[in-house]
């Protein structure tokens, strides 16, 4: 039976708990930590290598390692064809499919924003790589040595940053990806600060908004260019996030209903796509509004699934090329399923 096979660190959590030896070691750390086995339903879909990442160094890499080794009786397992088998995602590069594009991606030095730059690089695209940080974005280039990536550190709601951005691309722009954004603190609207709704309303809506006004211009003179846009779940509902962050959200959801109808017969796509929970997501500031967090965890905890910040890239990569030549306007939930609850 499949629960018998081999367990590496790329077989899923939820293949995991299913195994009679890894389940009990998987429930053991559990019960070690004092966390309830609940917590791990949204992530039963992912490997449980992704635990590394998510848990913010609170299981290091050993511990992953040790749990592989004890699960095989002592014998070191490597990731194998049978972790396919039991329902592991993977990423499939489709070559070519940017070539001869040039695509700008902001947020790239992490997360969502790097796995969707780093697949339109490895499908042939030069990358116009945009984020606040100059050292993650020389890493990103780092790991594609091969790859055509033009890094520029810079902040969106700057003018002179979206101008620079605009430059580094020269006269072809050929699709946008508007990536980069930062969460709120959970506030609800009267506890909202000046300094949080501007810095939030900024770069997840404004930013966006002044990098699309810049390279449209380009797109209206090819007659071609697509357009996608990151809100959120909590730009479909409002007891996702908290009121700066809901309210970004929602207006990245206008600014491009508006702009793929102003644009659409020019030959623009503008779409967006709507994030659940991701693995790897932004971080949270490091004090958040207590009243806030109360009202929304037990509809945070209805989420069904996790996400990796690569299955998210291939829902925007998928807006992004030509494969959607005929979807515009559209806002696409990208969240295993928690729209529809």
């Amino acid at each position: 039976m499949a629960k018998d096979k081999p367990l590496s660190a790329k077989s899923t959590i939820g293949t995991w708990l299913k195994h009679p030896v890894g389940g009990p070691l998987i429930r053991q750390l559990l019960d070690q930590a004092g966390v309830d086995e609940k917590v791990l339903t949204p992530v039963k879909l992912l490997p449980l290598q992704n635990l590394v990442a998510m848990s913010g160094g609170q299981m290091p890499q050993a511990l992953v390692d040790e749990l592989v080794l004890k699960a095989n009786g002592g014998v070191a397992v490597e990731a194998s064809e049978t972790d396919e088998e039991e329902g592991v995602w993977n990423e499939r590069i489709t070559g070519g499919r940017f070539t001869g594009k040039t695509v700008i991606v902001t947020g790239a030095a992490s997360g969502i924003g790097r796995a969707t730059a780093s697949r339109v690089a490895r499908e042939g695209g030069r990358v116009i790589a945009v984020d606040v940080s100059a050292e993650k974005l020389a890493d990103l280039a780092a790991s594609l040595p091969d790859a055509e990536i033009v890094t520029v550190a810079g902040d969106i709601t700057k003018q002179e940053s979206v101008d620079a951005i605009v430059a580094a691309a020269g006269s072809r722009i050929d699709a946008l990806a508007n990536v980069a954004g930062i969460n709120d603190d959970f506030s609800p609207l009267h506890e909202t600060s000046d300094a949080t709704w501007d810095r939030v309303i900024g770069v997840n809506l404004t930013g966006t908004f002044k990098l699309s006004r810049a390279v449209i211009p380009a797109m209206l003179e090819a007659h071609a260019g697509s357009i996608v846009n990151i809100t959120s779940e909590a730009g479909l509902r409002g007891n996702a996030s908290g009121n700066a962050y809901t309210v970004s959200k929602h207006g990245v959801i206008g600014l491009t209903r508006s702009a793929a109808f102003m644009y659409g017969r020019d030959g623009i796509r503008v779409n967006a796509i709507a994030p659940g929970g991701v693995a790897t997501g932004i971080p949270f500031p490091p004090h958040v509004s207590e009243s806030g967090q109360a009202k929304l965890s037990p509809f945070q905890m209805q989420i069904p699934t996790l996400a990796t910040a690569e299955q998210l890239a291939a829902s925007i990569t998928f807006l992004l090329s030509d494969d959607a030549v005929n979807i515009n306007g559209a806002i696409l939930p990208s969240d295993g399923g928690w729209s529809v609850q």
